[in-house]
């Protein structure tokens, strides 16, 4: 776990729509900034409590998460996330929901706040929260009476709490690829894949027949990878890979670093190759993070012009360098497969900062070494 961030566990609980607002609100957690999910439990089907006697059942989930957002910032952030899933608090406490998401633990904090408890009190009592809780930290040490989760869940009465054996979505979003795209056994994104599905009716095809039937999901997943910049923060990357290096003040350049993006025009992918270097001021970074951090700012919807530069912005915010030059060539599918359809055109970028752009020599040894 990275300095400056802290283990929590949310609590999630739906009864609207329950199916598609949990899964929806798992993504959304998987893609929020400052926010990685280590693991989500199974979901847990369950009876109303104090709502009305027809009130449709819950489902419940739990997701343990690693943080930079204290625990305030992480309940605004929760709170946006149902938002956007059309939730809204009332008075009362039992009224169906689209989506409930609680901080039930944040590390070892006690916290009060007006009414706002941290840990949840449910969490050491009630058995549809303790159990998935369990599921995903089991080892938890409640702070205030010293049992782990695990005897929390074993000492409460699970009454009518079962496992809903359909729905799994125990595999957490990584900003790399999936290790199998065409893994679909599992739900994933109901929102995104209910516009996939209507697009397919849109060009007239039938998201029916038999290669088509789970399309949607597979391009959800592969549009989260491919988008995954949005929810990957340079701090998240770089990992405190910064080092001293005293005297090291020769060009340090990394070239032929593969990047794949998608134009903002048209959502078709450019890709391409970039050379990135950076004239030292005492401080050096890891030498894969150079491509981490191309990596960040191409997996999103962008133009090459725009993603050259930021490159070149972020290696200049990490390492207060003599200076830093970017060189980006790209082939744009938006190019070749449509509008003028020539195959064999690319584009070249670049961004010159500091001495780079300052001095005429140090440009020009970059632009020898990157031609070779």
């Amino acid at each position: 776990m990275r300095e400056g961030t802290a283990l929590a566990i949310v609590a999630m609980g739906s009864n609207i729509e329950k199916e598609r607002n949990l899964a929806d609100a798992i993504r959304l957690l998987r893609r929020a900034p400052h926010i990685t999910v280590q693991k989500v439990s199974g979901i847990y089907e369950s009876p109303s409590v104090g709502g009305p006697d027809d009130a449709p059942e819950f489902f419940n989930a739990a997701a343990l998460i690693c943080t930079e957002l204290a625990p305030l910032d992480l309940r605004a952030a929760l709170r946006a996330i149902e938002s956007e899933l059309g939730r809204v608090r009332t008075d009362d406490p039992d009224a169906p929901r689209t989506i409930d998401l609680d901080i039930a633990y944040y590390g070892d904090v006690e916290l009060d706040m007006d009414g706002w408890v941290i840990p949840d009190p449910q969490a050491g009592t009630a058995a549809h929260v303790a159990i998935p809780i369990a599921e995903v930290a089991p080892d938890w040490v409640h702070p205030s009476d010293g049992r782990t989760t695990k005897e929390i869940a074993e000492q409460t009465d699970p009454g009518e709490v079962r496992l809903a054996m359909a729905i799994h979505l125990s595999t957490p979003y990584s900003p790399r690829a999936p290790e199998d795209f065409d893994d679909v056994g599992d739900v994933y994104a109901p929102r995104f894949e209910s516009l996939v599905r209507d697009q397919l009716l849109e060009i007239g095809e039938n998201p029916d027949r038999e290669g088509l039937m789970r399309t949607p999901l597979r391009v959800a997943k592969a549009m989260d990878f491919l988008t995954s910049g949005y929810s990957t923060s340079l701090e998240e990357v770089v990992n405190n890979a910064v080092f001293d290096a005293e005297g090291a003040e020769e060009m340090v350049l990394v070239k032929d670093i593969e990047f794949y993006s998608m134009c903002e025009h048209h959502m078709l992918p450019f890709f391409g190759k970039a050379a990135v270097a950076y004239l030292p001021k005492g401080k050096i970074i890891g030498l894969s993070k150079i491509a981490r951090i191309v990596d960040v700012y191409a997996r999103r919807l962008q133009v090459q012009e725009r993603l050259t530069n930021q490159v070149g912005d972020a290696l200049t915010e990490i390492l207060d360098p003599h200076g830093v030059a970017v060189v980006m060539e790209g082939r744009h599918l938006c190019m070749m497969m449509r509008g003028v359809q020539k195959q064999e055109s690319a584009m070249v970028t670049s961004a010159m900062l500091g001495t780079f752009k300052e001095d005429p020599r140090t440009r020009s040894e970059f632009l020898d070494l990157v031609a070779r």
